[in-house]
């Protein structure tokens, strides 16, 4: 049974930190291919040293630019963060989004480990990208959580409204 359909905000908010992300990820893809040194980030051999991280050996993931796979992340979460696919019931997309974003946290976390433990600094473009894919991590939990609470379709005002006063008492 198709459930009422997914909360105003979450196609707008994902979308927000979808496009956040996408810029970051692109800025960082260029500076990769580019063999740019114009990251706005110390490179002071500190802590914060964005040079570091992103010209370790951790900046590739089997050949292919951390950067690089952050920016087909956002793209594919940009499409499943639109309205029409909020809007699918369909068990292969509501899945396919959570796991996608699954992807993106999991991938963030093991980052964030090899910059802390193996590389020894952090990138504060990185971290971004980072912050960006827990976030929309948490908002689309949320938002497939809320997507299933509401009248079915078809059940008229009064059963609705039945069914919600025994939830609260």
């Amino acid at each position: 049974m198709t459930r009422a359909g997914f909360p105003k905000w979450a196609s707008p908010v994902n979308l927000v930190i979808c496009a956040l992300g996408f810029g970051v990820a692109a800025y960082l893809t260029y500076e990769h291919y580019t063999s740019s040194t114009s990251l706005s980030c110390p490179a002071s051999g500190g802590i914060v040293d964005c040079m570091k991280v992103t010209t370790s050996s951790y900046s590739m993931i089997h050949g292919v630019p951390v950067a690089l796979l952050g920016l087909i992340f956002f793209a594919v979460m940009t499409v499943l963060q639109t309205p029409m696919a909020w809007r699918i019931a369909h068990p292969a997309v509501v899945w396919g989004r959570l796991v996608w974003s699954l992807v993106g946290v999991g991938t963030a976390i093991w980052l964030i480990y090899a910059e802390l433990f193996r590389i020894q600094a952090i990138c504060l473009w990185c971290t971004s990208v980072h912050i960006l894919s827990v976030l929309i991590f948490i908002a689309t939990v949320f938002a497939t959580a809320m997507r299933d609470i509401g009248p079915d379709e078809g059940e008229d005002d009064e059963d609705a409204a039945a069914r919600e006063h025994l939830a609260v008492h």
